[in-house]
């Protein structure tokens, strides 16, 4: 049971590092071209120097709740791994971890809305770009999704044991 709790509390603290990477890091759009490789990311549009991300009034509002909820999901994470710490340490058996699997769902509900906005309006529109492909951004919350849904199912289920 130790073995499950420190192999599962491992893959929340990468979850969180890679929720961190993936929304500050500007590489969810990759274009590469003559000219060089052109990378947006939630924030900024990165040639050899970063400007501001060049967006639509259309998809602005799009843009700022895909930024709203990946920072959510930072918190969640986060809120998520201290209530971990603090239920292993003061709460009896079989009552332990309802909260912290609870926060985790939220939290991989808040990576899923995000991801799937930005995949609905900006995968292969953005500006300047002619051949676009996802980055490692993208990739990385994509990962995050699905460890995020594992972590908060097993929190749920070993509140039992």
């Amino acid at each position: 049971m130790l073995v499950l709790l420190a192999g599962i509390f491992v893959v929340h603290i990468a979850t969180v590092i890679m929720l961190f990477v993936s929304t500050i890091a500007n590489v969810w759009m990759v274009d590469s071209s003559n000219v060089g490789t052109i990378s947006t990311g939630l924030w900024l549009l990165c040639n050899k120097t970063c400007t501001q991300l060049p967006v639509t009034s259309r998809d602005e509002a799009s843009l700022k709740v895909v930024q709203a909820f990946m920072i959510l999901a930072i918190i969640f994470s986060v809120v998520a791994l201290i209530l971990f710490i603090i239920q292993l340490f003061t709460l009896e058996k079989g009552k332990r971890f309802y909260m912290t699997g609870a926060v985790m769902l939220v939290c991989w509900m808040c990576i899923l809305i995000a991801v799937s906005i930005y995949t609905a309006r900006f995968t292969g529109k953005m500006l300047y770009f002619t051949n676009p492909h996802h980055g490692y951004c993208f990739i990385l919350a994509w990962i995050c999704f699905c460890f995020s849904f594992i972590i908060g199912i097993l929190y749920l289920v070993l509140r039992k044991k």
